[in-house]
């Protein structure tokens, strides 16, 4: 599940798009408008975003919104809190072996 969401996260357009998307629903039109890309890439990369869960779209007569997924980075969240307590712990293993080691001359 991961590897689609970082794999979506790894390209600067999607996650202008994303951030756009945090600021609320929009159109594909609304989000293509300040990228320096067509619309039809934008399109393309809405694609990525919502085939890895980020985002969801919903049909409202003629506008097709978009806006990001609920708990779409829960995964992500849960790994890089994984991670982080790992770290953490080696480093606290580290300043305790530091804090027993000799004083240097």
């Amino acid at each position: 599940m991961l590897d689609p969401t970082l794999a979506a996260l790894s390209d600067p357009n999607r996650r202008a798009i994303l951030a756009r998307l945090a600021e609320g629903e929009a159109t594909v039109a609304e989000i293509a408008a300040p990228l320096p890309i067509s619309q039809p890439a934008v399109s393309h990369h809405l694609k990525v975003l919502e085939e890895a869960g980020l985002i969801l779209r919903r049909v409202d007569g003629q506008r097709r919104p978009c806006r990001i997924a609920p708990d779409a980075l829960a995964p992500l969240e849960a790994w890089i809190t994984r991670l982080r307590s790992a770290m953490e712990h080696n480093y606290q293993h580290l300043d305790a072996i530091l804090a027993e080691a000799p004083e240097g001359d």
